[in-house]
């Protein structure tokens, strides 16, 4: 069986990703980073090269992270944390970021590329009921959200959406197998196409709306959300298939 379980980078949903990993105990756990990625959660305050895009979408969502009181990735340290816990293999099936993104840049015209910074910068100033709403948008008709991104940036949509929808799918069923039973730790925004691309196989998914719920329901003050910086594992990193 393979279980999705969506998330968001800013939100504090790390227990309610636990939970579910135990629940289900799979034999591996997808995580969505390469080994890169990783490591800048691990080591955060570690010197990296990366283009500028990807520089100010960190610090937007460094930002809104504390906004909600969360640590910016923490749901996938917290996943990669319980899979060393239960005994499960971590397989990490993103593409390099550094390396989306320079492509990214590259294929991207004069035009989008002007409307993608204007946005990058104005992102600084969105406010948490900004980011609430969007969520809701977005939920609401999910397809037409993705559709009016394509819109608008035809290019960060193909090679941020679709292409990794396609690699990660294809990891996610590669790992399905050679492994009894799989849990895959994906943005939300990509669990309808990981889905599609799924097609035929057993597939239980979780959506980020059931985890913030669930967070809002959980009892305050759980033990060890900063214990980011002192995770060590073997992982192994899904190359392309």
């Amino acid at each position: 069986m393979i279980v999705l379980v969506g998330v968001g980078h800013v939100f504090n949903i790390s227990d309610q990703v636990r939970e579910l990993i135990v629940k289900h105990m799979p034999r591996a756990v997808c995580i969505e980073l390469d080994p890169g990625r990783y490591e800048a959660l691990v080591h955060p305050d570690k010197e990296r090269k990366v283009p500028v895009t990807y520089r100010l979408l960190a610090q937007f969502q460094k930002r809104m992270a504390r906004e909600f009181g969360a640590e910016v990735g923490r749901e996938m340290l917290s996943a990669a944390e319980t899979a060393r816990e239960i005994g499960a293999d971590t397989l990490l099936i993103d593409a390099d970021a550094s390396a989306l993104f320079s492509q990214l840049w590259r294929e991207m015209p004069a035009k989008e590329r002007i409307y993608l910074m204007f946005s990058a910068m104005t992102g600084f100033f969105v406010s948490r009921s900004r980011v609430e709403k969007e969520l809701e948008r977005f939920e609401e008709n999910e397809e037409r959200y993705l559709q009016q991104i394509g819109e608008q940036f035809p290019t960060l949509k193909k090679v941020l959406i679709d292409d990794r929808n396609r690699l990660m799918a294809a990891r996610i069923e590669n790992a399905a197998q050679r492994y009894a039973d799989v849990l895959a730790v994906v943005g939300d925004g990509h669990i309808e196409g990981i889905s599609k691309l799924l097609s035929g196989a057993d597939v239980h998914v979780y959506r980020l709306r059931e985890l913030i719920d669930g967070a809002k329901s959980a009892t305050a003050g759980s033990s060890g959300a900063n214990a980011a910086a002192d995770v060590h594992f073997s992982y192994t990193y899904e190359q392309a298939p």
